[in-house]
């Protein structure tokens, strides 16, 4: 099981928070493949901490979906389903778009200014085919949603979401299309109206049109 020694270690956090984002990130992006087995003790020497707090990240990890643990055998990285997609997007949609219901009470010209940006920011990936920096803009705009919904269920119920649409793309399950950046114009013009109505048809719009693509 081949694991980087150069990662960056963050400071200022728990042993089990690090081992757990770190593990999440390797199992992403794929460092750690899918069906490979883990052993704990050779992920503790890794990572600089002991085994307990790895064995609590696993079974975190395991409760999200993202390795499988039985008892006295392997534990594994779950496989990467193309179909997933169709279970996913559907309720990251609608969270998505009561997020964006929730937050336009508390919409200001400040998180407008960053939705706009953002979205810049986004064409210009896209156009120059950077389609990692988009999908992390992309993420940060609708983030920016999410944190204004101010709505902690909601929050942690789309990062974990979030954590397996990142996976498919990076196994190439996903394409971001330009016509993204429509749809999101189209979502800062309706905060601007305050229109929760057309928000949350064109947020469940701009994630479901994906599974049509693929």
């Amino acid at each position: 099981m081949p694991i980087p020694v150069n990662h960056t270690k963050p400071v200022r956090t728990t042993a089990k928070l690090h081992a757990f984002n770190q593990l999440q990130q390797w199992i992403i992006d794929g460092t750690l493949q899918p069906d490979e087995k883990l052993n704990d003790i050779e992920l503790a020497q890794a990572l600089g901490v002991s085994r307990t707090p790895i064995r609590e990240s696993l079974q975190l990890l395991e409760s999200q979906g993202f390795v499988t643990m039985q008892p006295g055998r392997a534990t594994q990285v779950t496989p990467v389903e193309k179909e997933d997609i169709n279970n996913l997007l559907p309720p990251l949609a609608v969270l998505q778009a009561l997020a964006a219901e929730l937050a336009t009470p508390h919409m200001d010209e400040e998180v407008l200014s960053l939705l706009e940006e953002r979205n810049r920011q986004f064409s210009d990936a896209l156009q120059e085919k950077e389609f990692t920096t988009a999908l992390r803009v992309d993420e940060e705009f609708h983030q920016l949603i999410v944190d204004t919904a101010n709505n902690p269920y909601i929050h942690s119920m789309v990062e974990m979401l979030q954590a397996h649409v990142r996976r498919l793309f990076y196994y190439e399950k996903i394409v971001l299309r330009e016509y993204s950046v429509i749809q999101h114009e189209k979502l800062i013009s309706a905060f601007r109206d305050k229109n929760t109505q057309e928000l949350a048809e064109v947020m469940r719009a701009n994630w479901i049109y994906t599974i049509e693509e693929f």
